[in-house]
C-alpha cells in the first residue's frame, strides 16, 4: 500500500463504500481501509450459516420510492418485495391468535404511539418519547416494542425531536438476495477498480499537522484528507483515537447519538412448519405474562423454511449478553406457542446476531438522546466545515432525515466524497 493519498476512507460500510467508489471514479489517489475481515459493516448478508441468504443487519429498502439503493437494485436486476401495509397483521397473544377487532385495536395503539411521538417533535419538543406515549393501555407493551424496534432504543432514551426529523414514505421493501449483498453489488458496479484493505483498524488519526496521519497495524497511512465512516459508538468510546482529541462540540455529538440494540434470531427448519405464504409477518405478545417482552417474526422469507425474529432495546441487549442459547430459547418459545411444540423437532439450524457486543460496531443505529437532537446537525455540518479543514465524517448518523438507514449512510458517503473532491479541486490542504 502506498503511504500517501489524496483521501483515505476509514470504514467500509455503506457510507465508506459509497465514498470510496466516488473517489475511485474521480481518479484521485484514494484508499479504503476497514478494521473487520469483511466489508459492508451493518449491511451484512449471511450466506454461510445456512447456505441461504439472510440479512444479519439492515434488511428494508426504507422509503423505497426515493431510495437511491432501490433504484440501483432495479438497474442491477436485484429483486425485492414491494409489500403493502403491515397494519392489522397477525398477532399471537400467548395462547391464541388475536381476532380481527383486536388486531385493529393493536395497530391503533401502535400508530397512536408513533403519532404522539412525532407530534411532540413537530411541536419542537425535545423530550423522551415515553413522556407522550400511552404506557398503560391494553396494548401498550406491543406499542412500546414497535417503537423500540424502529429506533433500537427504549422510549425513555428516544428524542421526540430527532424521531420527528426522520422522513419515511412508508414504503419498506425487503431485498430477496439481501440488502447487504445489494450494498456490495452497488459499490462493485459503481467502481470495479476500487479496492479495500481489510483487517486494518485505525488506532489513531492524527490531524495535528499538514494533512492526516493514520496509525494502523500495517504502518502509518498519510493523506491530505480523511473521511471517517465508522459507527458513533466506536468514536464515543475511543475505539478510534484522535490526536489532538476531538473538539468538545464533536465529542458531545457522538456521545449524544448512541447506537441502540436491534438483534435477530434466525431459525432454519427442515420443512415448512408454518403453512403460511412466503414472507409472512406476525407479532407476539403474551397478554398473561407482562414480564415477557414481545417479539415479531418474518416467516418463510422469500420461500426459505426459516423464521427470523427481531429483538430490540434492552431485551435484545440482555439476550445477547446471556448468549446464543438464550436468544434461541426466547424466540423458539414464542414460535412454539403460536405453531405448536412439534416445530422444535424440525429445527435444522440457528444463527444469532450480536451487534451490541461487536467492538467494531457497538450496536444497531443511532438515535438522539432526549434533549440532544440538535447535536446531530454538528456531524452533518462537518462536511461543510470539516475537522481541521481535513477530516470529514460519514455514516447513517450523519444524516438529518434518513439516519438509521443504509441509504442515509450511502448518501452521506457520497456527500463526504464530494466535499473532499471540492477541496482538492480548490487546492485546499
Amino acid at each position: 500500500m502506498s503511504d500517501f493519498f489524496d483521501v483515505v476512507v476509514v470504514g467500509a460500510g455503506a457510507a465508506g463504500l459509497a465514498a470510496g467508489a466516488r473517489l475511485a471514479n474521480a481518479g484521485v489517489r484514494s484508499c479504503v481501509i476497514e478494521a473487520a475481515e469483511r466489508t459492508g459493516g451493518r449491511a451484512y448478508t449471511d450466506t454461510t450459516s445456512f447456505g441461504i441468504a439472510w440479512d444479519r443487519g439492515c434488511h428494508w429498502l426504507h422509503s423505497a420510492s426515493v431510495n437511491p439503493l432501490r433504484a440501483a437494485a432495479d438497474r442491477l436486476g436485484i429483486s425485492y418485495l414491494a409489500r403493502g401495509t403491515r397494519q392489522a397483521r397477525a398477532t399471537h397473544l400467548g395462547t391464541r391468535w388475536a381476532e380481527q377487532a383486536e388486531r385493529v385495536a393493536i395497530w391503533r395503539a401502535i400508530d397512536g404511539a408513533f403519532d404522539a411521538i412525532k407530534q411532540a417533535g413537530d411541536e419542537g419538543r425535545d423530550i423522551a418519547a415515553s413522556e407522550v406515549m400511552d404506557l398503560a393501555g391494553p396494548w401498550a407493551r406491543l406499542a412500546r416494542h414497535w417503537v423500540t424496534l424502529m429506533s433500537a432504543a427504549e422510549a425513555e432514551r428516544l428524542s421526540t425531536l430527532d424521531f420527528a426529523a426522520y422522513t419515511d414514505t412508508g414504503e419498506n421493501y425487503p431485498v430477496a438476495q439481501g440488502y447487504g449483498a445489494l450494498v456490495e453489488a452497488v459499490a462493485a458496479h459503481a467502481a470495479p477498480q476500487m479496492s479495500v484493505t481489510l483487517n486494518c483498524p485505525v488506532r489513531t488519526l492524527d490531524w495535528s499537522g499538514e494533512g492526516v496521519s493514520l496509525e494502523t497495524p500495517r504502518g502509518n497511512i498519510r493523506a491530505r484528507f480523511a473521511i471517517v465512516a465508522v459507527p458513533t459508538a466506536v468514536i464515543a468510546r475511543g475505539g478510534l483515537g484522535f490526536a489532538p482529541l476531538l473538539p468538545v462540540e464533536l465529542a458531545e455529538a457522538f456521545e449524544a447519538l448512541p447506537l441502540g440494540a436491534a438483534e435477530k434470531v434466525a431459525i432454519l427448519f427442515d420443512r415448512d412448519v408454518f403453512g403460511t405464504e412466503e414472507t409472512t409477518y406476525f407479532d407476539t405478545i403474551d397478554v398473561e405474562n407482562p414480564a415477557r417482552t414481545p417479539i415479531n417474526f418474518t416467516l418463510n422469507p422469500f420461500g426459505s423454511t426459516m423464521a427470523i425474529g427481531q429483538l430490540g432495546g434492552d431485551n435484545a441487549a440482555r439476550l445477547v449478553k446471556a448468549g446464543p442459547q438464550a436468544m434461541q430459547d426466547f424466540a423458539l418459545t414464542a414460535l412454539a406457542d403460536a405453531y405448536g411444540a412439534d416445530i422444535r423437532a424440525r429445527v435444522k439450524g440457528v444463527a444469532t446476531t450480536s451487534w451490541v457486543a461487536d467492538p467494531r460496531i457497538g450496536g444497531a443505529y443511532s438515535c438522539a438522546l432526549p434533549g440532544k437532537a440538535h447535536l446531530r446537525a454538528r456531524l452533518v455540518e462537518a462536511n461543510t466545515r470539516p475537522l481541521g479543514d481535513r477530516v470529514f465524517f460519514a455514516g447513517e448518523a450523519v444524516s438529518t432525515h434518513a439516519y438509521s438507514t443504509a441509504h442515509g449512510a450511502h448518501l452521506s458517503g457520497l456527500a463526504a466524497a464530494e466535499a473532499a473532491l471540492a477541496r482538492l479541486a480548490g487546492g485546499v490542504a
